[in-house]
């Protein structure tokens, strides 16, 4: 459910690059050997608690079994195709729950919005205006509201850049999440092979000392 890293993936503006440097060749030292940099909220990748409270926990402080969680998917292609800005709704919720049942509790919910098609284009999956203002669809407060206080589940996931829409310069959702150490997945791919219910995520990190986030390989198994 991983993108693949390469140096042209979309990035969130003002975010470094990512970059690939030869240390060593087979012909020269008889290995070969890179080095890379990238954001930590780069590609495919976890949110922490700390990316967005100063005292919040890091990265490194999630334990292996948070980070194997069940899932349900929520498929808003439909209405993102016909408003890029649009926000997944509480009445959404309940009709997603009409047909498959109420969402667990410690459950990940997945936004599929159809934006991974998009990832191999960076100005189609940042969409950004003439004045420079993003457009994607998201999470509405009032949704990942419900799903905290109502539902207790163990976080969100999306497969666009962020689980905010394009337009919320407040990470409303990244916020109300983030109040605990939830979990945060953006940039997530193959959305569309996952059943609306039934999923199990397997999160790997990197274990960054202090991280406000990392990229990360996320498997699904159902």
């Amino acid at each position: 459910m991983s993108h693949l890293i390469d140096t042209g993936i979309p990035q969130w503006p003002g975010d470094p690059p990512v970059k690939f440097t030869t240390v060593a060749e087979l012909q020269d030292d008889g290995y070969y050997l890179r080095r890379f940099s990238l954001g930590e909220h780069s590609a495919t990748h976890i949110n922490a608690p700390s990316s967005f409270y100063g005292n919040g926990t890091s990265i490194d402080k999630y334990s292996a079994q948070s980070l194997v969680v069940s899932a349900v998917v929520i498929d808003i292609c439909k209405q993102a195709a016909e408003n890029p800005d649009y926000l997944l709704t509480g009445a959404d919720i309940l009709t997603w729950e009409a047909e498959y049942g109420i969402i667990p509790a410690e459950n990940v919910v997945l936004l599929y919005t159809g934006w991974q098609a998009k990832w191999l284009d960076k100005n189609a999956f940042l969409n950004q205006d003439g004045d420079g203002n993003m457009h994607f669809p998201g999470f509405s407060a009032e949704a990942t509201q419900f799903l905290i206080t109502e539902r207790q589940i163990a976080g969100v996931g999306i497969d666009t850049h962020g689980v905010d829409s394009g337009q919320d310069n407040n990470f409303t959702t990244n916020s109300l999440i983030l109040a605990k150490p939830r979990i945060v997945l953006e940039n997530l791919t193959n959305l569309h092979q996952l059943p609306p219910q039934g999923a199990t995520l397997v999160i790997g990190i990197l274990r960054l000392r202090g991280g406000s986030g990392s990229p990360a390989a996320v498997m699904a198994f159902f």
